[in-house]
């Protein structure tokens, strides 16, 4: 196998891992995106609801 075999390889298992935790992730997400908003005290609220939903999006779905 070479570099480029070694690489995608990782990334699907990286891609599995993160199907098979989605509510873990999905629940950190909604975690940071709270505690941002407390300490910026919702200043910045409209931007940490892009991101979060960003974020979210990101994560692939179970199988």
């Amino acid at each position: 196998m070479g570099f480029a075999d070694n690489l995608k390889g990782l990334v699907g298992k990286g891609k599995q891992v993160a199907a098979d935790n989605s509510d873990k992730i999905e629940g950190a997400v909604d975690k940071a995106a709270h505690f941002i908003d407390n300490k910026t005290d919702g200043k910045y609220a409209d931007k940490v609801d892009k991101v979060q939903q960003a974020a979210k999006n990101a994560i692939p779905d179970k199988p």
